[in-house]
């Protein structure tokens, strides 16, 4: 039995606001996760007043099961859990087809638009929920390259296990469920679909501008 249920991404990110307060109006931007990060996202930017941005990143999938990832990509970084039961070949592969895949998206979600500088400012990286990580690990790496100062993850759920991860990697971590029972971040919610691109596009181009 899970510990929570939310009712959807939008209530999460109203749960998550609450205990972001002291960042309302504060040198301080929201970095969401497409897709599912990005309306958990985009309600914590409009109650506190910030900037919504995202970072694109993708997990490489363990072909025998695609739940589980064997890494994750960026356009700056790759990370690799070297697996006996995954070819070296298969990883390479993915990596090349899904950097060609972000940035198809970024040019899609962002237009022209530039990223948010990030340098000197708070960062707080929103999804909705942790499985195994390796994705956000990799967001939060490509972000400490721009000189943050500080890195915030803001999570709804995540499994009990990586809290020593997550807590070690960033400069803060929020969190509204630490699960010891966790088998799926969709577990936890009563409503989780599919978030569309054009939902993506929409709630980016609603957000309050670069300054």
């Amino acid at each position: 039995m899970y510990e929570s249920l939310f009712k959807d991404r939008i209530e999460a990110g109203l749960l998550l606001s609450e205990k972001l307060k002291r960042y309302q109006d504060s040198n301080s931007v929201i970095i969401a996760v497409p897709k599912g990060g990005v309306p958990v996202g985009h309600e914590i930017a409009k109650r506190l007043h910030l900037t919504l941005d995202i970072v694109l990143s993708k997990k490489t999938e363990n072909p025998s099961n695609k739940e589980f990832a064997t890494g994750a990509v960026s356009q700056d970084f790759v990370i690799v859990d070297e697996r006996p039961d995954v070819q070296k070949e298969h990883i390479e592969q993915k990596t090349i087809m899904l950097r060609e895949l972000l940035l198809e998206k970024y040019q899609l979600y962002r237009s022209n638009h530039e990223p948010i500088a990030v340098t000197g400012k708070n960062v707080i990286i929103v999804d909705d929920g942790i499985a195994t990580g390796n994705t956000l690990l990799l967001s939060i790496a490509m972000l400490r390259k721009k000189s943050p100062a500080k890195i915030i993850v803001a999570v709804p759920v995540l499994p009990y296990d990586t809290l020593n991860t997550f807590e070690q990697n960033t400069d803060e971590l929020i969190y509204l469920d630490a699960s010891k029972n966790f088998r799926g971040v969709g577990g936890f919610y009563q409503k989780f679909y599919q978030i569309e691109d054009d939902e993506v596009i929409k709630m980016l181009s609603d957000s309050k501008p670069n300054e």
